[in-house]
């Protein structure tokens, strides 16, 4: 039973069109899903172009047409008027308007239950804001187009999944709000968002903050007075989770199979963590959306986008992670309690 995988196209001025075709060449990705393009043919025709890609453009108008079959792409295509004009490689503000209005139409199909999951190309923050859209990326627009509040945002690569406590802070800020309330909180979705991916008893390890976790003090107090009262109020509430464990050995543990995810404290600590396994096959997913949602976590690329040289394999791996978990994901589990 393949899933039906929605596949906005992004922002036109950059590489999402160019990697997307070269996905879809690959007649594996026919195996694990039904990819639908949401976007335009303009796009995927310059794309195939300059990539060298030769496939049959097959427009839709509802996902139950589509033929879902190597060679074929089928396109839910919308109304871009002087998406022709489009230049790659700059920031244009109708590139914005039309990477939104693809988003927008995904998440429809999405909610109508028309698609399962949701796996994004790159938008461009600039090119949002000259038109005006209201959100800095992806997450942010998903979260407010679902009307959810808090949405999590988790990357994978290979066995390794990290959540993140904290993301678009400075790191000083980051410290300062390791709270143990806010910690505790962050722990328990943690767990419901493994096992809404099918991952039952759920092992989470909490990463330390400073150097040897501390060292009782030593290098700093904060795993002391916040992040071990955070992990025992959880243990205490039957949670299966450790820490705070330091840094420089949970993410390899975990990579190992020891635990299910680990909570990263801030931004570069797990970007770091997932990207040194494999840069090109870290995938962000966001959970907590009444749909799953993976992402190739890499820009527009401006500087290469029109050559033809872009790799697609991170939208290869955000498709087929969208397809695996398609089938087990629960929303109710996340969006109770």
């Amino acid at each position: 039973m393949r899933k039906i995988i929605a596949i906005p196209l992004g922002d036109v001025a950059g590489i999402g069109p160019e990697i997307v075709v070269k996905s879809l060449n690959d007649r594996e990705i026919y195996d694990t899903c039904k990819p639908l393009v949401i976007g335009h043919s303009i796009p995927l025709q310059k794309a195939m172009k300059v990539s060298g890609v030769a496939l049959e453009i097959n427009r839709i108008d509802n996902p139950e047409e589509g033929l879902y079959r190597h060679g074929t792409v089928d396109l839910i295509e919308l109304d871009c008027p002087g998406i022709e004009n489009i230049e790659f490689g700059k920031i244009q503000k109708e590139a914005g308007l039309f990477a939104y209005s693809f988003i927008e139409r995904s998440v429809e199909l999405a909610l109508h239950n028309k698609v399962s999951a949701l796996a994004t190309t790159p938008i461009n923050k600039e090119a949002l804001k000259a038109a005006g859209i209201p959100y800095i990326g992806h997450t942010e627009m998903l979260a407010d187009l679902c009307g959810v509040s808090n949405p999590l945002t988790m990357f994978q690569v290979k066995n390794l999944r990290v959540f993140f406590f904290t993301r678009h802070l400075s790191l000083l800020e980051a410290i300062k709000s390791i709270k143990e309330k806010e910690l505790y909180e962050h722990i328990t979705m943690d767990i419901k968002a493994l096992q809404s991916l099918g991952i039952e008893k759920p092992k989470l390890a909490v990463a330390a903050l400073n150097p040897h976790a501390g060292e009782h003090g030593l290098f700093g107090r904060e795993e002391m007075e916040e992040i071990e009262p955070a992990v025992k109020k959880a243990q205490e509430q039957g949670l299966n989770v450790v820490g705070p464990v330091p840094a420089d050995s949970v993410f390899y543990k975990a990579l190992q199979g020891e635990y299910d995810a680990v909570l990263s404290l801030y931004h570069d600590q797990g970007h770091i963590a997932t990207k040194m396994v494999d840069f090109e096959r870290t995938i962000s997913l966001t959970l907590g959306l009444p749909f799953l949602r993976t992402s190739v976590d890499h820009g527009t690329a401006f500087d290469i986008a029109g050559k033809g040289i872009a790799t697609s394999t991170s939208m290869e791996e955000a498709i087929r992670l969208a397809a695996a978990y398609a089938s087990v994901y629960k929303y109710d589990l996340l969006s109770s309690g």
